[in-house]
């Protein structure tokens, strides 16, 4: 059955909350996908021997292309069907993840990636505009939603840990195969559980050269932004981002003279819908700008092994299952602009708590400053997820989602870009400018000095946390600033 029109509202059964649970499944593998090869690339580059440029393509290969796709997937989905799309996606996922696992040179790793990227963009905007159909109630779609944004926050907790423990007693490729059970079973269930929906361009023709205009525009975008954030300005990522912002507004241009665009720039101007896209995008700012800080200080300056550390990670998400229904639960009572924005005020008093950690601070310290802000900012995100769905008209679920997921990956390789950049230039201004050059630009160059080197790194890395924390805490005031602006009385 195609729906174009909402229905009229009626309470989900125990089907939609199957079907939810079937639907959760992909998108915890497609979010450990991001992160699930921290801990394979050393038996990988034992194995298939690839370079540097080669290695750091395997490794960012399946994020460069999910971002760039995600908008064009999210509007193909609304015209063809958000289930047809999911059940492709899952297909094509499983057949890749096969190719990933057995491949025996670098460039079919980075093509099997490359695939399952575009797998991954299939299946994330149609996770959450499904939900959009399943879940008419208000309510029951927040509950749904607030589940969908913690599944997909743990599985990028989780990437390594899994990671970790696959490869520790498998071959690296085993941290492919762990998808196929979960896409077989959505190839299974899918089909009798999932309804089909489309909006009401469904009948319109796909304007393709809009899809290419987006991805020319992210790619290089996104990979500019990282680039900086690892090497510092370059005029080769300036120019990409340069490229890439040239070809948004062209791409933005077009839409705002097609009858069914692919993004609908009015739907962005609404409030409801762009102040949540926009506080979204912050929320992932802190979030993966200060991970890296958090991950290396765990290692690196605590001595943590790799696993200890990506166990220690996901302490947080306790406080975060806590958090995020009660932040829902709120919302229903009073105006959900000021639990969003009670959720970035508690996140930024979590980071202003790591603005005091020192080399020797206890863990349990850290671990409770990082529960804080985790708890702050996941119940933040769920009900910014919550607003921007439900403020889309229900033709527009894909597009929507694709979108409020776009900004999410901006908004993490901007975290790396800014957050990176105050770290880095805490670490070099807190380094003795005695200390060899390599120790003077990194934690990692300074590894191989033992004693008072590795100390005053080590010391000059705990500043920069601190500075990071100091950025993140802003960004957070900033969010709940907006919050209160663009949100307060909005209702979706």
């Amino acid at each position: 059955m195609t729906l174009t029109t909402p229905p009229e509202t009626v309470l989900a059964g125990r089907r939609e909350w199957t079907a939810l649970a079937v639907l959760m499944l992909p998108l915890l593998l497609v979010s450990m996908d991001v992160s699930i090869l921290y801990f394979a690339i050393p038996s990988i580059s034992a194995d298939l021997h690839p370079g540097a440029t080669a290695q750091l393509w395997i490794l960012d290969m399946y994020g460069f292309v999910l971002a760039g796709l995600l908008i064009t997937m999210g509007a193909l989905g609304d015209r063809i069907g958000r289930r047809k799309l999911l059940l492709g996606g899952a297909a094509l996922f499983g057949i890749a993840s096969v190719a990933a696992a057995y491949a025996h040179s670098p460039g079919t790793l980075i093509a099997a990636r490359a695939l399952l990227g575009v797998a991954g963009a299939c299946l994330m905007p149609s996770t959450l505009a499904l939900i959009r159909t399943l879940f008419r109630d208000e309510a029951q779609r927040a509950k749904a939603v607030t589940l969908w944004t913690t599944v997909m926050a743990s599985g990028i907790s989780l990437g390594p840990v899994v990671s970790g423990a696959l490869v520790e007693h498998f071959w690296w490729g085993s941290v492919f195969l762990i998808n196929l059970p979960a896409m077989v079973l959505l190839l299974i269930l899918g089909p009798v559980l999932l309804p089909e929906s489309t909006g009401a361009a469904a009948r319109g023709r796909f304007d393709w050269t809009s899809a290419l205009l987006s991805l020319a525009a992210l790619l290089p975008l996104i990979h500019g932004i990282k680039e900086v954030a690892k090497d510092g300005w370059r005029p080769l990522p300036a120019l990409a981002i340069a490229a890439g912002l040239l070809i948004a507004l062209v791409f933005l241009r077009r839409q705002s003279r097609l009858a069914e665009p692919m993004v609908d720039l009015a739907l962005l101007r609404k409030r409801a819908y762009g102040g949540s896209v926009l506080v979204n995008l912050l929320a992932m700012v802190a979030t993966v700008g200060f991970a890296v800080f958090l991950t290396q200080y765990l290692q690196s300056v605590l001595g943590q092994s790799p696993l200890e550390a990506a166990l220690w990670s996901l302490a947080p998400s306790v406080g975060v299952m806590i958090a995020a229904p009660l932040a829902a639960v709120l919302a229903g009572r009073v105006d959900r602009a000021y639990v969003m924005t009670g959720g970035f005020l508690l996140s930024a008093v979590g980071f202003a708590l790591l603005t005091l950690i020192e080399a020797d601070t206890p863990l349990w310290v850290v671990l409770v400053g990082a529960t804080v802000y985790a708890s702050g900012l996941v119940s933040a995100m769920t009900l910014a997820n919550e607003s921007a769905l439900g403020a889309a008209p229900p033709e527009r679920a894909g597009a929507a989602a694709a979108v409020l997921e776009s900004g999410t990956e901006l908004g993490g390789a901007l975290g790396m870009a800014v957050l990176g950049s105050i770290g880095a230039a805490v670490y070099t201004a807190h380094m003795p400018s005695s200390a060899p050059a390599a120790a003077r630009e990194t934690l990692g160059g300074a590894m191989g000095f033992p004693g008072e080197v590795l100390d005053a790194a080590r010391s000059a890395f705990t500043s920069a946390l601190n500075g990071a924390a100091y950025g993140a805490a802003g960004v957070m005031l900033l969010a709940a600033a907006l919050c209160v602006v663009l949100l307060r009385g909005r209702r979706t």
